[in-house]
């Protein structure tokens, strides 16, 4: 029995290190396009200087609020600001040269100190933006929201129409349906900055210039990784989404060569000699299973070498989620020769299958931007495990009880689609 197995798994092996285009699917391509998304997605966490939103600022205004919320907005390093008028902002954020433009109306810097206390007539701002940047508008928005309340709470505070501004709010105060209790506490309030403001100052000094309401907190961020030494490295998962996908490519097409094979009539010839089914597919399985582990370990070699991943956590960990993942995908793709009729006819629905399975395990995006309802379905998706488990023995940095959960689930994913594949294994079409 062992002869015709090891027989069978070096004529796999021969025949895949000698076909230049499988080689080029496994090893290859994976690598070219995992250091592409590592670029792109990770790049920008290696430098310090971030990568800036582009926004156009209109100020029909002009008054002392605005220029102060453009230029509070020009300093912040999440800011790419530009100021132009209303017809260039909306051409340019119609053809995607800027994200975001905001508009602050005529009249705006006077309307908005005066509902500062009041909340009534409140003055509107207008944001134009980008429908296929909606997340990008979000920040601007929070962002621009502590230049504008600082600027509109100096000037109701200390500016030239504070005094004004105050009288008209004790005015609207007056005139208000608020109750009682309320109503006195807040002219209190009014009364008292007002009456500050008009104080002369000290002798030989200048009056102070309030710069409004700040940010009462600083917000000091660090990065969790498997260190206080460790940068998180994106390679890292980009790497793991990527060598899954094509170990789980290779795989289909694993399974579409086993269905030309039984085409052929390789399959007949094979029965009248002493290889049963089972020994047949054991030996598909591994061969399959060790030129996926090979394209793995291949291409985390090279993201060792050249984007300077490494393995935090358990090394032994990482060696089993590999082979565990090269295991199950083989396993997959020996599931859909056994399902499949013909080649032709099988081709299309399995690589649907990949795709559907790559979407969901997070090899593409990252779990956590699915609906809460979703990321739970995810964890019946074989490559959430993969790709879990390979993030979690490199940059998380996890222990090896991390990796041989990662492992057995994998494990588990392959037993059931071996079981599968021999029940329903035919010898001919």
């Amino acid at each position: 029995m062992r002869i015709p197995l090891f027989a069978m798994i070096r004529k796999d092996l021969q025949v895949y290190l000698t076909d230049r285009r499988a080689v080029i699917m496994t090893i290859i391509a994976p690598i070219v396009i995992a250091s592409f998304f590592g670029y792109v997605f990770a790049g920008a966490s290696r430098r310090d200087e971030p990568a800036k939103i582009a926004v156009s600022i209109v100020d029909e205004d002009g008054s002392s609020v605005a220029r102060a919320i453009v230029s509070g907005a020009e300093k912040d390093r999440n800011l790419k600001l530009s100021e132009q008028t209303r017809a260039q902002a909306t051409e340019a954020v119609r053809k995607g040269s800027v994200s975001v433009a905001m508009i602050i109306p005529h009249g705006f810097g006077d309307a908005a100190a005066r509902a500062l206390f009041s909340g009534r007539s409140r003055p509107d701002l207008t944001v134009l933006y980008d429908p296929s940047h909606a997340a990008e508008m979000g920040m601007v928005s929070g962002i621009m929201t502590q230049y504008i309340m600082q600027s509109v709470s100096a000037e109701a505070f200390s500016g030239d129409s504070a005094s004004r501004v105050a009288e008209e709010s004790l005015q609207q105060l007056a005139a208000s349906g608020m109750p009682p209790e309320q109503r006195e506490k807040l002219r209190n309030l009014i009364l008292s900055v007002q009456s500050y403001y008009a104080g002369a100052p000290p002798a030989g000094e200048a009056k102070d210039h309030v710069p409004g309401l700040a940010m009462p907190y600083n917000v000091s961020e660090h990065a969790v990784t498997s260190g206080e030494d460790v940068a998180y490295n994106g390679y890292a998962h980009a790497f793991a989404g990527m060598t899954v996908q094509f170990v789980l490519i290779a795989a289909v097409d694993l399974g579409i060569g086993i269905l030309n094979e039984r085409q052929r009539g390789l399959w007949k010839r094979l029965r009248s000699a002493p290889i049963s089914r089972r020994l047949l597919l054991a030996g598909k399985a591994a061969s399959g299973s060790l030129i996926g582990l090979l394209s793995l370990l291949i291409s985390f070699t090279f993201a060792i070498v050249v984007f300077g991943v490494r393995i935090h956590g358990s090394i032994v960990g990482f060696l089993a989620v590999a082979a565990a993942s090269a295991i199950m995908a083989t396993t997959f793709g020996i599931l859909i020769a056994s399902l499949g009729r013909t080649p032709q006819g099988v081709r299309g629905v399995s690589m649907l299958a990949v795709l559907v399975m790559l979407m969901l395990g997070g090899a593409w995006m990252p779990a956590f931007l699915f609906p809460a309802w979703l990321q739970q379905l995810t964890f019946v998706v074989p490559t959430r495990w993969a790709i879990d488990g390979l993030e979690a023995m490199t940059w998380r940095g996890l222990d090896l009880s991390a990796g041989l959960v990662s492992s057995a689930a994998l494990l588990g994913f392959a037993a059931l689609f071996s079981l599968l594949s021999l029940w329903r294994f035919r010898w001919e079409e």
